[in-house]
């Protein structure tokens, strides 16, 4: 089997020391005079004011940015902004495409959405050079099938799709019919799945399938101060107007993120940083903004709020953000939790101060080290090892199952050396929390991890509250299942085991199981009041 050195996060980086530029394609691009009088045929960067951005802040620079780029892209240059230029990015159906590296260093630039032409265009789209294969004679394929029978120029990532089979159905005030049964993975040249992105689903057809080759070159994206003029729309339809993230093995360093001009009312956005269907992608020293919240009438036919991010992931592999941060209190509920994702693998928070960790429609794998996540925690749906150490969650629950989904984790959860304050102080907070009563189909078996293994973790409890019982292990999941008599149409398969090392409560009260504790009475516990 090849080997993955070359498609993981510890190969990119020494691939930085390789970096050359890569061959022209595409039609030319006429070449500004300047750029040939001063730069020549040994030109090695292309600079915004070579094709005419003003960079004062008032002329409109969107149409100079692309052209930049588009020569760059078709004859193999890095990028890089004029230093101590703000760019102004208006409202044109227009998307700047990046294929090179580029660097906005100290430059500014504003992105006004208050006048778009199309809200799901994005200002910039990384993408590869490297064009989508056509795939044919696979007709179906196995959960955990390590082998697909294809020859490849090179490890690909590829997507797979039934239209035929609907999984994460939806319950709640945002209730919905649910999504294909979608899954990402990469393979090798010879077809061979790495076993870090399994295949998480068994396929009997494929109504779509997409093969993307992997750039073995990194590309780099490094600093600039970004600053969203905010829309102020009436509306639920998601704006983009970000960086969008299709090509793989990308780093992302020191960019800056700011929103202004949030109103009465403004339509949600899709995330500024959107990483979608590739591998391999970091993002470290970021800061980033949550995005105010609004609400809206929702599927059930009530008021709920609307989503909105400035961190999105959708089929993405291999990702991770390292130091990064937001703008605002990471425990300020008037802002909505800066992340989501769907359909992602080994997803990782490292060194990050951020106001939510969210898989919301499954993510296989996740690490979340030595960071502080905020007041909408640590929210997950999916399959794979959960782990968690050095971290302090400052949400409802340390770890919270999404109901809406089914409260599933098919897997494991580590957590060592962690602190859980609870939002609030909470007299009885849960260490695991969610909900499923059993009489909805979310078009799939609900699951609770099979084993939980806590070494070291402190609980900041309220210690003067009355009648306090104290910390438990897991929340009520279903408090009308107190006996054998309760039925269940869709049975939720609780925990096997769990051990407990090293447990301590600001209360001094020990951890208990659940208020439910027929629910769990199967579950065998180590450790429970050391």
């Amino acid at each position: 089997m090849m080997s993955f050195i070359q498609t993981t996060c510890a190969g990119v980086f020494s691939a930085l020391l390789l970096l050359s530029p890569c061959a022209s394609f595409g039609q030319s691009t006429n070449i500004p005079t300047k750029l040939l009088k001063e730069q020549g045929k040994d030109a090695t960067v292309v600079r915004y004011s070579d094709f005419g951005a003003k960079g004062d802040g008032a002329v409109d620079d969107f149409a100079a940015l692309a052209k930049a780029h588009a020569y760059a892209n078709q004859n193999g240059l890095p990028v890089k902004a004029d230093d101590g230029a703000t760019y102004f990015i208006g409202g044109a159906n227009r998307t700047i495409i990046i294929q090179t590296n580029t660097d906005f260093g100290t430059a500014k630039f504003i992105v006004d959405d208050t006048k778009l032409e199309n809200v799901r265009a994005n200002v910039f789209d990384v993408r590869s050079v490297l064009k989508p294969i056509k795939l044919n004679g696979i007709k179906s394929l196995k959960q955990g099938q390590q082998k697909i029978d294809a020859e490849l120029p090179g490890a690909c990532v590829i997507t797979v799709t039934n239209s035929k089979v609907k999984r994460y159905i939806r319950r709640g005030n945002n209730q919905n019919k649910g999504s294909s049964q979608t899954d990402s993975f990469l393979v090798d040249k010879d077809g061979n799945v790495d076993p870090k992105t399994p295949i998480i689903w068994g396929f009997n057809q494929l109504t779509r399938i997409t093969v993307q080759p992997v750039d073995q070159k990194l590309l780099t994206i490094t600093g600039g101060k970004f600053t969203t003029i905010a829309n102020v729309l009436d509306s639920s339809t998601y704006h983009a107007r970000g960086i969008l993230i299709q090509r793989s093995n990308v780093v992302v360093d020191g960019v800056e993120h700011y929103i202004r001009g949030e109103g009465k009312q403004g339509a949600p956005y899709s995330g500024f940083i959107n990483i979608s269907r590739c591998a391999n992608v970091i993002v470290k020293n970021t800061v980033l903004t949550g995005h105010k919240t609004y609400r809206k009438i929702g599927s059930d036919g009530k008021s709920v709020s609307m989503g909105t991010y400035d961190i999105s992931l959708g089929s993405a592999l291999n990702v991770s953000f390292v130091n990064c941060s937001q703008t605002n209190d990471i425990m300020d509920s008037k802002y909505w939790g800066i992340m989501g994702s769907n359909f992602c693998k080994n997803l990782t928070f490292d060194g990050c101060k951020l106001s939510r960790f969210d898989a919301h429609q499954g993510v296989t794998n996740a690490i979340i080290r030595n960071s502080t996540i905020g007041y909408m925690g640590v929210r997950l749906t999916g399959t794979g090892t959960f782990l968690m150490e050095n971290t302090t969650v400052q949400g409802r629950h340390l770890i919270h199952l999404r109901e809406d989904y089914g409260s599933t984790w098919r897997g494991d959860i580590v957590i060592r050396n962690c602190r859980f304050s609870p939002r609030g102080g909470g007299s009885n907070p849960s260490i695991l929390g969610g909900s499923n009563d059993g009489q909805h189909d979310f078009g799939y078996t609900c699951f609770m991890p099979a084993s939980i293994s806590i070494d070291k973790l402190h609980i900041v409890d309220s210690k003067k509250t009355k009648g306090s019982k104290g910390p438990a292990l897991f929340a009520n999941f279903n408090p009308k299942l107190t006996s054998v008599s309760y039925k269940q149409k869709h049975p939720y398969v609780v925990t096997r085991e769990v051990k407990l090392k090293n447990v301590t409560t600001a209360s001094g009260k020990p951890v208990r199981i659940s208020d439910n504790l027929y629910m769990f009475r199967v579950v065998r516990v180590e450790g429970l009041g050391e």
